[in-house]
């Protein structure tokens, strides 16, 4: 007879179980010999290291109510699929639980990192503070404790440790872990853009005497199109300058930018003049998220597909406007307005720094420019009426002196020319960006102005003031010096305006205009007088024979005043200059004037 052996699949091993409470309310048919009894629930997870254990059995009175264990339920569903990293921590600092998130940024997703501390968990980041301890103080003092971390590829996070105290006075510490690294990288780069737009025109004193105003101009254009370029990422941009007299927006910088949309003439108006013409009249930037859609836009690339826009503002002013553009639809956001704000902040800072710097170097040329001017003004003038006098006695006597006197009257001028012309390069007539000229100044360069006066301030007054608009000032003491000056001037070129006081030592303006009615097609005169009475009714008498309403001045000269009063004769002669009439002329016209 054959006996078989029993197989260990007939042979039933004990379970061993957990018993929370009572074992007396275990079922009848379960073996107590390897029950493990405990008081409660908690001590359960102490107990369930053990491999042996099969299953946990809880006493009914010492279930937690129905409501509270759904709550402990649905709160571990919520610590594990939480936004923010969580951790449950020993007292070595070592891990008992991370959620979800917390593993998937340790790249463990699907890997209990039991056992780990947390520092190795996250890589072993560096501690950035302000708690270079944070969980060890945790531990320690039973207070919550707050540090950042960096981890090794530049993400940062904040840890938040919180103590937990057991009956027994062990320590777990409760760890939230959140990624701060979007905002601390913000951080950063709003640090290096204050840091830049600090270094945009930042010249030691022997760069600022060594360079010349276009070799700032070109340092300051070379260090926005590195920021913007290398710190902002902006690859395609343009800068204008505003240009107030006209709403001219005139170019400063382009990279990136078509030749022919670079050189567009844009005029600060919303309408008609793309992005840039609204944000420069409207002082308001401008996010254009599809450049297709939008009716401002004007293209500057050919490739773009949006674009951005900030104006220049310092003290409420716009000075221009900042464009940068992108091939990428909706490519600006709100954090690159935020950042190109900021430094469009710093570069209408360095403009305005770099034009006081050009003011004040200008300023300091123009003082020696008019010391110089003003020592060889008047002599000059002094040696132009004599030379008129003495060609006047040789006119027909000897060609050869008449010509070498002629030398010596032109010699004479081109020195007071010569000295006028360095100071008007040397500076501006007021701070204005470069390449911006204003059109009053524009108007009043080279024009001739003859001051007759016998008063020597009158006349450096005269001097000093209309030669900062660019105007050639040559001045007489009589009536009759300045009859000489007018003749003395060659045929096809007179004086622009001519400037005289009512009452002269030989006869009055009104005289003097009459007399230069003479040999003049027309006679650009202006009458000025102090205050007192006028015997001779000069003005009555001038404005009786033409002199315009408008063309007289009361003195001491108001720079406003002065300067009008002869913009608006240049104006009145701009389609004829006035001229000198040839020998013919003046005979027809003395024949042709009734004897008074």
């Amino acid at each position: 007879m054959n006996r078989s052996t029993p197989t260990s699949e007939n042979v039933e091993k004990p379970r061993k179980l957990i018993c929370v409470g009572d074992p007396l309310s275990l079922p009848t048919d379960v073996d107590t010999s390897e029950m493990v009894v405990i008081n409660t629930a908690a001590a359960v997870l102490d107990e369930l290291n053990e491999p042996a254990i099969e299953g946990v059995w809880i006493a009914r009175n010492h279930l937690p109510q129905l409501s509270e264990l759904r709550g402990v339920c649905q709160s571990g569903l919520m610590l594990r699929d939480m936004p923010e990293g969580v951790a449950l921590l020993d007292c070595d600092i070592r891990v008992l639980w991370a959620n979800r998130r917390l593993r998937q940024w340790a790249n463990r997703p699907d890997e209990a990192p039991v056992g780990m501390t947390l520092y190795e968990l996250l890589d072993n980041p560096e501690i950035m503070g302000p708690d270079f301890c944070p969980f060890h103080t945790a531990l320690a003092t039973g207070d919550e404790s707050t540090s950042t971390l960096c981890s090794g590829n530049n993400q940062y996070f904040q840890v938040h440790a919180a103590p937990i105290v057991h009956e027994d006075h062990t320590r777990q510490l409760i760890v939230t872990v959140s990624d701060i690294s979007e905002e601390i990288l913000q951080q950063q780069k709003l640090a290096a853009i204050h840091q830049a737009g600090r270094e945009l025109a930042d010249l030691r004193p022997s760069e600022i005497f060594m360079m010349e105003v276009d070799q700032r101009i070109d340092l300051l254009k070379e260090n926005i199109r590195h920021y913007l370029s290398d710190l902002l990422n902006f690859e395609v941009i343009e800068i204008r300058l505003l240009e107030h007299t006209t709403g001219n927006l005139v170019p400063l910088l382009s990279v990136g930018i078509d030749q022919e949309a670079a050189d567009r003439q844009l005029y600060a108006h919303p309408q008609g003049n793309g992005v840039t013409g609204y944000a420069a009249a409207s002082g308001v930037s401008y996010i254009c998220h599809d450049v297709v859609n939008d009716p401002l836009f004007i293209p500057g690339v050919a490739n773009s597909r949006s674009s951005l826009t900030v104006p220049l503002i310092l003290h409420d002013q716009v000075l221009g406007t900042i464009n940068v553009e992108s091939p990428q639809p909706a490519a600006f956001g709100d954090s690159d307005l935020q950042f190109l704000e900021i430094f469009a902040r710093d570069i209408a800072f360095a403009l305005n720094t770099l034009e006081l710097l050009n003011a004040q170097k200008a300023n300091t040329s123009q003082q020696s420019c008019d010391a110089i001017h003003s020592a060889v003004a008047m002599p000059v003038d002094e040696i132009l009426n004599d030379a008129v006098n003495v060609m006047e006695e040789y006119i027909g006597h000897s060609s050869d002196a008449t010509d070498r006197i002629r030398r010596i009257l032109q010699n004479a001028r081109d020195i007071k020319r010569t000295i006028q012309q360095i100071g008007q390069k040397m500076t501006p007539l007021e701070a204005v960006p470069v390449g911006i000229v204003s059109m009053q100044q524009q108007q009043l360069i080279g024009k001739r102005i003859l001051v007759v006066d016998d008063d020597d301030q009158v006349r450096e007054d005269a001097h000093q003031l209309l030669e900062r608009y660019g105007c050639v000032v040559e001045t007489a003491h009589r009536g009759d010096e300045a009859v000489l000056m007018v003749r003395s001037d060659d045929d096809t070129q007179s004086y622009d305006v001519i400037i005289s006081d009512i009452k002269l030592p030989d006869y009055s303006g009104y005289q003097l205009m009459l007399r230069l009615g003479e040999i003049m097609d027309q006679v650009p005169m202006v009458l000025m007088k102090g205050f007192g009475y006028d015997p001779g009714h000069s003005l009555v008498k001038a404005r009786q024979n033409g002199l315009p309403s408008w063309a007289q001045l009361a003195k001491p000269f108001r720079l406003d005043q002065l300067i009008d009063v002869v913009n608006k004769m240049v104006e009145s002669h701009q389609d004829a200059p006035p001229k000198l009439l040839s020998e013919e002329e003046r005979k027809a016209k003395a024949a042709a004037t009734p004897e008074s």
